[in-house]
């Protein structure tokens, strides 16, 4: 008997009900129904569903499907595997460390014939002094390199400080036969001396070596002491002491010399200098850092009386400059963060730190505002700043100095110290003495020599001797140039230059010629309109040779002297290199038209401008900044971070700043190094 047909909607929601139920059990990772007509299935494989994974959440019944993992399990899981890849990468460069460790030890050692000139070994004698002449070096045919720059012009570095570096990291290797003469074999980043006193920074933090740095230039190097320069024979009279301890002297020739034998300590007729510290280079470091410490040791005998404790205990920085600021305010950093934990605490009650200074301000070539910041910050560090004070001698055991009152008398007063730090400015080396001396009237300055724009040393023959850094100074005579400024234009105008009449036209060109020949200048030329109307005095509208007189000479009176800082050698030793670079490319030119003389430095390269950057300075846990044309920043933690990234890329090498990095971390974790020897 046939079956009753059932009615077609309920035979269609039945057959619906079965496909989505069968579906949501193959998307649920079960086998998947196709249905084929009513009563009939068959299965097949499931396979990856193709919809999103939200699409079904749940099935028919409402339960909800099954989760493969849970995701704390799966952060766990990304956490293993980071760590893991993390512990590999670092085993994998340990073992390449070791690798390469392995192969920086060399076991035996070859031998091999050297060729070396015979006059290296046995120079011959000549110049003023019958000395001994050293045209050849041992060490010339070293490399395929050094004998190709074996006939080269011979450039000679008398010193390794800023600008000798600077000239030597820009210097075109294959265009010179390069010497260093020092009398230290190390480069010093001396913005960071102060910090060295106290620990902050390890020494050798902050020195590289000279050889390392001439290896770019595959130069040479010799250790001693540049006593003279024999400028008719391009000769560089130099001694050093053998290992008898007799002094030997010797000469070394030059094609181009560059003297930047750096600065010494102005005493300023001051009695007793001996009793005090400098701080100049390592050995001045060292020398103080161990006092320092010495004298906290000694405060905590037993047998010490309180007076003498006190007098142990003070601590006297004679100038108020970059470098007495900086060491003033590394010293309060010791005396506060590690002192304060490691010595009895009466200690911290009975130290002080003085500042004297002679002007009205520390800091006072700053921005006003800066050394007035300067000076609040000490005084709440209960640092002494007392301005307008004079030394007037230094003894073992007090300083004895005078300071002026407000109605303008002066007061004696003596303060009994067991450090005194003397740094108040600089002074010319005995080279440079010596040399100035020799060259007699062209060189005026007391302070260091004078050179023209090109830094060309006044005086010597003209393109061969150059002095840059703190031992030279830029000379800005331009109105002592005027007839060289007129006599082109005189010329063409067929009239003597001292009679000749300029027009505003006219004056521009001239202007032009000032800016090129004295780039400092150039500030001062702005408003040439101005300029003009102001001296024309009898509204003629023309300038005679008396009125442009006076106009140069007002400008010379705004011209003042570069700093003597270590960013003013930087930029002479890179413009120096970039010069030499030049002149060197352009040799052959010259010599095949036969020009030889005259002034070459400026036919091939424009004078020397200086681009001052700003100045900073560390006062303790806080930084000052002062950037120039009445901009200045100053700031607590942030600053000194600042100032740190400053002097961090300023370093040398890699090598130095890996070595800062570390000491800056070593002082954070463990505190500075309390130890002297």
């Amino acid at each position: 008997m046939r079956a009753p047909a059932r009615p077609i909607a309920a035979g269609l929601r039945c057959s619906a009900s079965r496909v989505i139920r069968t579906r949501a059990i193959a998307f649920s990772g079960q086998s998947r129904t196709l249905v084929n007509g009513p009563g009939s299935a068959r299965a097949v494989p499931s396979r990856r569903p193709t919809l999103p994974s939200h699409f079904f959440v749940r099935t028919i019944s409402g339960r909800p499907l099954p989760q493969a993992k849970s995701s704390l399990l799966h952060i766990c899981y990304r956490a293993a595997a980071w760590v893991g890849a993390s512990l590999t990468v670092v085993g994998v460069g340990v073992i390449a460390f070791f690798i390469y460790d392995a192969s920086t030890y060399k076991e035996y050692r070859t031998h091999s014939d050297i060729d070396v000139s015979q006059l290296a070994l046995q120079p011959r004698r000549g110049g003023p002094k019958d000395l001994p002449i050293a045209e050849f070096y041992i060490d010339d045919d070293d490399s395929e390199a050094r004998r190709r720059l074996k006939d080269k012009p011979r450039l000679v570095v008398l010193g390794g400080g800023w600008g000798g570096v600077a000239l030597l990291k820009d210097l075109d290797p294959e265009a010179y036969h390069v010497t260093v003469i020092a009398p230290t074999n190390y480069f010093l980043f001396t913005p960071m001396l102060p910090s060295a006193t106290v620990g902050t920074l390890e020494l050798r933090s902050l020195v590289e070596p000279i050889r390392r740095i001439l290896g770019r230039v595959n130069g040479h190097f010799i250790r001693a002491k540049a006593d003279d320069i024999e400028f008719s024979d391009k000769l560089v009279e130099v001694s050093q002491r053998d290992g008898d301890g007799k002094e030997v002297r010797f000469y070394v020739p030059y094609d181009k010399l560059v003297i930047a034998v750096g600065s010494t300590t102005n005493p300023h007729g001051v009695k007793g200098l001996e009793n005090a510290f400098f701080l100049k280079n390592i050995d001045d470091a060292r020398g103080i850092r161990n006092r320092v410490i010495h004298n906290f040791e000694l405060a905590c005998l037993p047998t010490t009386s309180d007076e003498e404790r006190r007098r142990l205990l003070s601590f006297v920085v004679s100038g108020g400059g970059p470098t007495g600021v900086e060491f003033a305010a590394e010293l309060y950093d010791l005396l506060n963060e590690d002192l304060s934990r490691y010595f009895p605490r009466l200690l911290r009650n009975e130290i002080s730190v003085h500042i004297i200074q002679s002007r009205s301000n520390i800091l006072n070539t700053y921005d006003e505002a800066v050394s007035k910041y300067a000076e609040e910050h000490f005084a709440r560090d209960q640092v002494n700043v007392m301005t307008n004070s004079r030394v007037k001698e230094v003894q073992p055991d007090k300083i004895i100095f005078t300071q002026k009152q407000d109605d303008g008398t002066l007061i004696t007063k003596e303060l009994p110290t067991g450090f005194c730090l003397w740094s108040t400015g600089v002074a010319p080396t005995a080279l440079s003495r010596t040399l100035a001396k020799k060259l007699g009237s062209v060189q005026t300055n007391r302070h260091a020599l004078e050179t023209d724009t090109h830094l060309r040393l006044n005086g010597s023959p003209l393109g061969d001797v150059y002095a840059i850094g703190d031992c030279a100074t830029v000379q800005n005579n331009v109105a002592d140039h005027i007839i060289t400024f007129l006599r082109t234009y005189a010329w063409k105008q067929g009239k003597d230059p001292e009679t000749v009449q300029l027009h505003f036209t006219d004056w521009r060109r001239v202007a032009q010629d000032v800016k090129r020949r004295f780039p400092q200048a150039s500030d001062h030329l702005k408003r040439l309109d101005k300029l003009f109307a102001e001296f024309d005095k009898d509204q003629s509208g023309t300038l005679d040779f008396g009125e442009l007189r006076e106009l140069l000479k007002q400008i010379d009176n705004k011209l003042t002297s570069l700093p003597a800082t270590a960013q003013r050698a930087h930029q002479q030793g890179r413009y120096l290199a970039q010069k030499l670079n030049k002149m060197a490319q352009l040799q052959d030119g010259l010599a095949v038209n036969d020009i030889r003389d005259g002034d070459l430095d400026a036919a091939v390269y424009k004078a020397f401008e200086y681009h001052h950057l700003g100045n900073l300075a560390y006062i303790g846990n806080s930084a000052v900044f002062d950037l120039g044309k009445g901009w200045s920043i100053a700031g607590g933690l942030w600053a000194v971070y600042t100032w740190r990234s400053v002097y961090f890329a300023q370093s040398v090498s890699l090598r130095t700043r890996l070595l800062m990095a570390m000491d800056w971390a070593k002082r954070g974790l463990f505190g500075r190094d309390l130890i002297s020897f």
